[in-house]
């Protein structure tokens, strides 16, 4: 995870550099707004480095769940920040809307534009492996902000494109608006993410299912109740009764719990898992109040 964080904040420092030139040559509203998208990005990534970092972290006697809360807090603020440059865009490309400008030296415009569409399209194809291998929150936070870049940056080359060469002046900042809309949702996105993790929202159904199926699967579970699940960054946190039969011994009992809990590893990398062993059959009396 800390190369792929590493490769977007080293992309997007080259990216930030190059189209700022861009723009104090051209003034294109489009490419205005590509730079803002690749500066936030920039930032954004920083907090993803520091985020994964921290998330990454032991577990130590004051954070016994460990730190992959991080990664989602780190989250909140890319929403945030997002949002508010979306805002920007649209105030500025309406503004262009309104008063029109050529845009100069378009040439210059096209060429860092290509450049980082093919920067962006490696970033993006390394971060998917990585997500893939990790399921990190904050790397495919990032991996959404790239991929939105991917259409940005395709949709600056065309406003430039037929402002320059065709005299269409409104395309260029109409680009612009559609740079502050992808953003718009990739804020969204990025928030009820790392919203569901703070708020320790139950994993996907699927994924689930998928543990019930695990468990049920043991030739000596009769049945599971009280299944919890929650994410915390790359972490999953698993906790379940299992019902066994009344009869066998406590060691047999803790062996089977600790096959069942090798099989869940087994399907979640990176999980924690809590089973607690229950006789089948009888009923559990109800369980005091806390004070």
């Amino acid at each position: 995870m800390r190369r792929a964080a590493l490769a977007a904040v080293a992309v997007s420092s080259v990216l930030v550099v190059l189209k700022a030139t861009a723009y104090i040559v051209t003034g294109s509203v489009a490419m205005m707004a590509s730079l803002a998208d690749s500066a936030l990005d920039l930032f954004a990534s920083s907090i993803n480095l520091f985020a994964i970092r921290e998330s990454l972290t032991p577990a130590d006697r004051e954070h016994r769940f460990g730190h992959g809360k991080a990664e989602p807090l780190a989250g909140l603020a890319q929403g945030a920040f997002i949002a508010g440059s979306a805002t920007f865009l649209i105030v500025e490309s309406i503004g262009r809307i309104v008063s029109p400008r050529a845009i100069d030296h378009a040439p210059v415009g096209l060429g860092v534009t290509v450049f980082s569409i093919a920067a962006v399209l490696c970033l993006v194809l390394y971060q998917r492996i990585a997500v893939a291998r990790t399921g990190s929150i904050a790397i495919r936070a990032d991996r959404m902000h790239y991929f939105g870049d991917l259409l940005a940056n395709a949709g600056v080359a065309l406003g430039i494109a037929l402002s320059a060469r065709f005299g269409i002046l409104i395309a260029d900042p109409i680009v612009g608006l559609g740079v502050a809309a992808v953003l718009a949702v990739s804020a969204w996105s990025v928030f009820r993410q790392s919203y569901d993790q703070l708020m320790d929202r139950e994993l996907p159904d699927a994924e689930r299912e998928r543990i019930k199926e695990i468990v049920l699967g043991h030739p000596e579970v009769r049945n599971l109740h009280d299944l919890r699940t929650r994410a915390a960054g790359i972490y999953k946190f698993v906790q379940l009764h299992i019902e066994l039969d009344p009869a066998i011994s406590l060691t047999r009992a803790h062996e089977v719990s600790d096959e069942v809990e090798n099989e869940i590893l087994a399907a979640f990398r990176d999980a924690q898992v809590i089973i607690h062993q229950d006789p089948a059959g009888v009923e559990r009396p109800p369980l005091l109040a806390r004070s």
